[in-house]
């Protein structure tokens, strides 16, 4: 029950209204700890509930000083706007009955409207690092009274490289309290460094492995012979698979824009959301989506974070996704809050290697399945490596020109000795040397 956490009771109200009841292993952790005011550096799943870990304790902070006051106590930095703007809801509702402001600073939007909402100063600022840099730069952000920060998909933030950008906006929060650090996998030496940087003495929680990822998802690979054979395979999924709301992920835009022409093309209710949309085109989109205006949506990483859609209960990676990292990211799309989920991987022969690296990531396999309406040629390498990669044949190495070691190893071709005799044109009798004529 959340009410065992000594949160104030305007908080346990919102709580209360929302139909809070269970707090989930992350908020269960965290929450008791972040009200300490200890740093915590936090792995979480995506879906876990880690929003309200750190919003509840974060609110619980500024809600107990009391009093207007005219500067930002908090910051919560993210990698995206869709994220960003998810969270600012997040916050909103859990501070309805209290006096706490918020606001947002991310891109796509008016760069002159977030400056005068900037000099109201709200108590609370959410905000993705390249926006907030450019507000900074320009003049309009103090963050020197800020008490909590926190880092949400740092991971992510680090992954898109905006590490400069995040170290600087935490050297300015300079008389901060409290660092919380939330990343949905454990990430390599930019995080350690990170985390060595902007947290003091912090407590770490490991929560939801990502070999215990998803538990509720049900993740299978089809194998495809090329991208249109993976097209046939989606439209065969999407008519005959049970299910309420789909994504479909790629990794560039322009596959996006055509699968989902294709999809458009045969009567499929879909949006398409990717970088290069407007921030409105990409708000209507999700919204749509969210509503029912449609049942799927084909888009890049750019929405693997961020987005929690009720309802959405298949995901089909078109192209495999280029890390494990990546991997957990768009599959914490569904299987959300206990609900059970379908991620389905298409893999065609430049496919296999890359989702044979995630299977060890996850140190699970994948459950094959075929289609037998769209049953391809292709059914994975003739030979693998105990690894799971497939067993190339080696290529013999092509001697390049100017290659100094190829040129040392060659025989080196023997000179004529200084008188010899020199063989006549036809390979005949040798040929008597002149001696030179004088000039």
């Amino acid at each position: 029950m959340f009410s065992q956490f000594a949160l104030h009771e305007r908080l346990l109200k919102a709580v209360a209204e929302l139909n809070f009841v269970e707090p989930t292993p992350v908020q269960a952790a965290a929450i008791p700890l972040a009200l300490q005011g200890r740093d915590l550096r936090v792995t979480a799943q995506t879906g876990s509930g880690k929003t309200a870990a750190f919003v509840l304790p974060m609110l619980n902070r500024l809600v107990d000083l009391g009093g207007p006051r005219v500067e930002i106590r908090a910051l919560i930095l993210l990698p995206t706007r869709e994220l960003a703007q998810q969270t600012l809801k997040e916050v909103q509702r859990f501070s309805q009955f209290t006096y706490i402001k918020s606001g947002l600073v991310t891109g796509g939007e008016d760069f002159k409207e977030q400056a005068a909402m900037l000099r109201k100063v709200p108590d609370v600022l959410i905000g993705t690092p390249g926006r907030l840099m450019e507000q900074l730069n320009a003049g309009n952000l103090d963050l020197s009274h800020v008490e909590v920060m926190i880092l949400d998909e740092a991971d992510r933030m680090l992954d898109m490289g905006f590490a400069e950008d995040m170290e600087r906006l935490c050297k300015e929060c300079v008389n901060r309290e409290q660092t919380l650090l939330f990343s949905a996998t454990t990430g390599g030496a930019g995080l350690r460094d990170m985390i060595a940087k902007v947290l003091k003495d912090p407590e770490h929680l490991m929560l939801n492995s990502v070999s215990q990822l998803s538990e509720g998802t049900r993740q299978q690979i089809i194998t495809a012979d090329h991208d249109q054979h993976k097209e046939a395979i989606v439209q065969w999924l999407l008519a005959n698979e049970t299910y309420q709301k789909a994504i479909i992920f790629t990794n560039t835009r322009a596959l996006a824009d055509r699968v989902y022409g294709h999809l458009v093309a045969r009567d499929v209710k879909a949006f398409v959301l990717h970088g290069e949309k407007d921030q409105k085109d990409r708000k209507l989109a999700i919204e749509r989506f969210k509503q029912g205006g449609s049942k799927v949506l084909v888009a890049t990483d750019v929405a693997a974070r961020g987005l929690d859609i009720e309802g959405l209960d298949l995901v089909i990676n078109f192209d495999m996704p280029r890390s494990g990292d990546e991997y957990v990211h768009r599959i914490g799309r569904t299987g959300r809050a206990g609900s059970e989920g379908l991620a389905i991987s298409l893999i065609c022969h430049n496919d296999w290697n890359l989702m044979s690296s995630v299977e060890r990531y996850l140190k699970q396999q994948f459950e094959r399945r075929v289609i037998k309406e769209v049953k391809g040629t292709y059914s994975g390498p003739k030979k693998v490596k105990a690894s799971g990669k497939a067993a190339g044949v080696k290529k013999k190495k092509v001697e390049k020109k100017g290659d100094k070691k190829a040129v040392a190893k060659r025989k080196p071709t023997a000179k004529p000795k200084a008188n010899a005799p020199l063989a006549s044109a036809d390979g005949m009798a040798p040929l008597k040397r002149r001696k030179p004529v004088a000039e």
